[in-house]
């Protein structure tokens, strides 16, 4: 049973990323829906739009804004983290503590920043947001959730849900 992050590391194209703060919110992912009503139906339905989801964006916090924040504020550049953890967990059979790998694979461009606030002795607070347009959830080495909005993929717990789609446009 899996208890509580361990642990996590941030890297950004390969690189460790030091002074990312103790938080980090990963995205909520809203599909786009249609409503439905009329003859046959009591109210309405939103039915959603398989693999569509709205504009996702994810707030990346600095505890100051430094060379690896701008880096990722850069004009043009793509954004492509990658969170490591290390999810803790209690085995049911012996009550021991074990621990499995996780990882989080965002991409995407930057767009703003929160330049947080002066307090001396302590962080300013900033963060990046990143519009997010390829997501990766993977669990123990096995892909959970994957969306990629520009090369038309959606696949949970590895499968494509769109691959007949993609077969028929």
């Amino acid at each position: 049973m899996n208890t509580k992050i361990n642990a996590y590391n941030v890297y950004q194209d390969g690189t460790k990323l030091i002074g990312i703060s103790d938080e980090v919110t990963l995205p909520d992912f809203d599909a786009l829906t249609e409503t439905l009503s009329g003859p046959g139906i009591l109210g309405e339905i939103d039915d959603p739009l398989l693999g569509h989801f709205g504009a996702a964006d994810m707030d990346i916090p600095f505890r100051t804004m430094d060379d690896q924040a701008f880096k990722l504020l850069a004009a043009g550049n793509a954004v492509d983290l990658t969170f490591r953890i290390s999810t803790q967990a209690i085995e049911e059979t012996d009550l021991s503590t074990d621990f499995m790998p996780s990882r989080i694979v965002i991409r995407g461009k930057s767009k703003g920043f929160s330049g947080g606030s002066l307090k001396q002795g302590q962080g300013t607070g900033s963060s990046v947001k990143v519009e997010i347009l390829y997501f990766l959830y993977e669990i123990n080495g096995n892909k959970r959730f994957e969306l990629d909005k520009l090369n038309f993929v959606y696949k949970v717990n590895g499968v494509d849900l769109l691959e007949k789609v993609r077969s028929q446009c």
